[in-house]
């Protein structure tokens, strides 16, 4: 590959892992009840992709060790946004569901944050960030299937 596309690609990324850091702090700052980015994101997981899973789908899914799971569980569970319960046809593994106060937090999430993606709108019309938006979607699932890719 040449050097130039090289580049491209990488500063492509870098731009990527930059807004995520800076999207990342601006919203935590703007989330009620003490809510992390890795609550509100497990939260919002349920909303998206399924209505129950176990830890550790849960752990690959957001591609973090077992026990940085558990501890995120464990903090929404305290706060009564998730219950973590035995899997009744498994004496081992665990299920886990949100609870109606969790999906009451993750639209208040949303809410919470609907000031500071006006203002982004004001500046970035999302009619211009439509492409632009399809185009991330299809890296995102590139990215998605490669990591389940067997590597030799």
């Amino acid at each position: 590959m040449a050097r130039r596309n090289t580049d491209t690609l990488f500063t492509f990324f870098n731009e990527i892992s930059i807004i995520s850091q800076l999207a990342t702090a601006m919203f935590e700052q703007q989330l009620p009840h003490e809510l992390t980015i890795s609550q509100f994101s497990v939260l919002n997981w349920f909303v998206r992709v399924d209505t129950q899973a176990t830890p550790t789908r849960l752990a690959r899914a957001f591609q973090v060790t077992g026990g940085a799971m558990t501890n995120t569980l464990k903090k929404l569970e305290a706060k009564g946004f998730a219950r973590v319960q035995p899997d009744a046809s498994s004496g081992r593994q665990k299920l886990v569901t949100m609870t109606p106060a969790g999906r009451s937090a993750r639209d208040e999430s949303i809410a919470a944050i609907e000031p500071l993606l006006s203002e982004f709108a004001r500046e970035f019309p999302a009619t211009g960030l439509q492409h632009q938006t399809r185009q991330l979607a299809e890296v995102r699932a590139y990215l998605d299937e490669y990591r389940f890719r067997e590597t030799t």
